[in-house]
């Protein structure tokens, strides 16, 4: 029998390739299986997509949050730094209150590239975090210091997509 831990682990799920929130969402539906309450949190995404209706049936033990505006396309508007800024303060609200065992921030790692947030503020996060609570990280572009902190780091890279031969996302696969 393996011993039980209460030790939580910082996860980064990060890179080029597809698969970095459903990687998050893998991870958050094995947690839930063994009776764990996640908050998932999503900074980028504001369209609806599959796995929204799917956690539909999973409340209360995985609650899907969407904090974000939708994509950012050249400077970042004032909606969308005040949703990163919102996203931010929900999931150090979720770490604190002790409610989840499992806090997933979707794609704050992109908002961190697209100027939303800094570096520092997501380091800060790992710094608060209470020791028992798992905290996944998901988006491009990882940088040194983070993937040194991090218990898990995973860099998915994009070989092939079928965005290259001109087909479209495709419901239930992309979204």
């Amino acid at each position: 029998m393996v011993a039980k831990t209460t030790r939580g682990l910082v996860i980064v799920y990060t890179g080029d390739g597809k698969g970095k929130t459903t990687a998050a969402l893998g991870t958050a539906l094995r947690a839930v299986g063994h009776g764990k309450r996640v908050a998932f949190v999503q900074f980028i995404k504001a369209w609806s997509v599959g796995e929204h209706e799917a956690a539909k049936r999973l409340v209360p033990q995985l609650e899907i949050f969407r904090l974000g505006c939708g994509f950012v396309v050249g400077q970042p508007t004032d909606e969308h730094l005040k949703a990163a800024r919102e996203a931010l303060e929900f999931v150090r609200r979720c770490l604190k209150e002790g409610r989840y065992d499992m806090v997933v921030a979707d794609e704050i790692l992109s908002a961190v590239g697209l100027r939303l947030l800094a570096a520092e503020e997501v380091e800060l996060l790992l710094a608060d975090r209470p020791p028992e609570v798992h905290l996944v990280l998901t988006g491009r572009g990882a940088w040194p210091g983070l993937i040194e902190r991090a218990d898990l780091v995973t860099d998915l890279r994009l070989v092939k997509h079928p965005y290259e031969k001109g087909i479209e996302a495709q419901e239930g696969i992309e979204f």
